[in-house]
């Protein structure tokens, strides 16, 4: 299911009773943050703040905040649907037969069905602002916490174009208001946006930029999204939203936006001009990432609806609403993964492990080493790289339940002969790290011992009560009383 634009996604949740209109004027310094991280913490509703002191704007959040309302933001019933479709995607044995020929030609045209679709005009540029116009002051942009460095955008897609080969990228980096058109660009050194960067300061130039904010959020969604360099994030967008992404031209840079979006921001990114200081920010660890330099996106021109809605998120202490989002992500990619990682069975980033800091991994066990070759093959995927602890565990092991799975492996380890320690990239919010963007990794061998693995003992057998009678006191369960 497509939506159009914001209002119609939460038109539905409010309808399905899984939102909350909040009509008491309230700050979007602090106040909105401590409303809306009591309700995430509590595992409540999407919010939509009607009167933000300082704006004519309202503000949403959570609109993505449970399991429930992050697969209506991508129009299923269960985000494991969006993962059985790329699954069969993925199933590229070629029939025999001319008939298993022909059946498979619906399936391959999944992926260029929805590629998005330039529109000549659209709601996002019912108003434009330009010039002395500009003021990001009029948005009511959060200050999250109260060592902030300042009001920070939360929820952006972040468009730019390789000065290369003009790929389309699309991100989420958080961005720090400066003044009334300027801030900063939160590239880490991983991203494609620091990329784009790059080949524009050795091709001289400077780097068009655009920040969306709202409409469908299955395109939010997509800017967050692990994707290959070469699919383009609202190429996926539309895949998830099975209808194509509608661009319109942006009105001051050569970018195109999305056309239903609630707010576009247009402007540049100069890679001659000094980095800024930006920072601190309390960030999705827990903890406060600290002040560093970063580029400066100078806005021109904001463009909106008349009826703009301003989205946002919080980040904080887990869980809260990224959880979310980032589950969708797990369970979505999982099939790109056994791609590359065939004997993976499934995995699961707790949220307490705030996505890099720990991840449990299930496989099928074949061969001796095998759990140290799959923590070396996930290190080598994407942003992967990043994930601090790997705990590599047998198929039987829930990996989604982390009692469970900590259970299995604190008693299947022996810490000298299944521990490794090795060096590589590290996320850029770590601040335990001895160095930015550099660290260790510790990767954790569960699994079973195999003979071949030089283990001579007897391994015991997990206690399991007999199926038997397991179904005879289900039968007569209710009849004891102990409901």
């Amino acid at each position: 299911m497509a939506y159009r634009d914001q209002r119609e996604f939460i038109r539905l949740l409010e309808k399905e009773g899984e939102l909350r209109r909040i009509k008491r004027v309230v700050s979007p310094e602090l106040e909105i943050t401590e409303i809306a991280t009591r309700v995430m913490h509590a595992g409540g509703p999407a919010l939509l703040f009607e009167n933000v002191a300082g704006s004519e704007l309202p503000v949403s959040i959570n609109l993505m905040g449970s399991g429930r309302r992050m697969a209506l933001a991508l129009g299923v019933e269960d985000v494991n649907e969006v993962a059985a479709r790329i699954g069969e995607l993925l199933e590229t044995k070629v029939p025999e037969s001319l008939m298993g020929k022909l059946a498979m030609l619906p399936r391959l045209a999944e992926l260029t069905r929805y590629p998005p679709k330039t529109v000549s005009e659209g709601p996002v540029q019912e108003l434009v602002l330009q010039g002395e116009d500009v003021d990001l002051g009029s948005l009511p942009v959060l200050k999250c916490w109260p060592q902030d460095g300042g009001p920070y955008f939360t929820l952006p897609q972040v468009i730019t174009k390789d000065p290369e080969n003009g790929m389309r990228n699309v991100g989420m980096y958080r961005m720090q208001v400066y003044d009334r058109n300027t801030t900063g660009m939160h590239w880490h050194i991983h991203k494609h946006g620091a990329q784009h960067l790059e080949k524009a300061r050795r091709l001289g130039q400077k780097l068009d930029v655009a920040v969306a904010l709202g409409g469908d959020p299955a395109l939010t969604y997509a800017s967050t999204a692990p994707l290959p360099d070469t699919v383009e994030e609202y190429l996926f967008a539309g895949f998830l939203r099975r209808a194509p992404v509608e661009l319109v031209p942006a009105r001051t840079v050569n970018l195109q936006v999305p056309a239903h979006a609630d707010i576009v921001l247009e402007g540049y990114v100069d890679p001659a001009e000094p980095l800024r200081n930006e920072g601190p920010f309390g960030d999705h660890t827990g903890y406060y990432s600290l002040e560093d330099d970063y580029p400066v996106f100078h806005v021109q021109a904001i463009t909106m609806r008349r009826d703009a809605i301003y989205p946002a998120t919080v980040v904080g202490p887990p869980p809260m609403e990224d959880f979310w989002m980032g589950h969708a992500t797990e369970r979505i990619f999982l099939p790109l993964l056994r791609l590359v990682v065939p004997e993976l069975v499934d995995y699961h980033m707790p949220p307490e492990g705030v996505f890099h800091n720990l991840v449990f991994v299930s496989i099928r066990k074949r061969y001796p080493g095998q759990a140290f070759k799959v923590m070396h093959s996930l290190w080598g995927q994407g942003l992967m790289m990043l994930a601090k602890v790997l705990v590599v565990l047998d198929e039987d092991v829930d990996v989604s339940d982390p009692q469970q799975a900590w259970w299995a492996a604190l008693n299947n380890i022996d810490p000298r002969r299944d521990t490794i320690f090795t060096p590589g990239p590290a996320d850029a919010l770590d601040h335990a790290c001895p160095l930015p963007h550099y660290g260790t990794k510790m990767g954790i061998d569960g699994t079973r011992k195999l003979p071949q693995e030089g283990f001579r003992r007897p391994w015991p057998d997990k206690i399991e009560m007999s199926q038997e009678v397991r179904r005879k006191v289900d039968g007569m369960w209710k009849e004891l009383g102990l409901d």
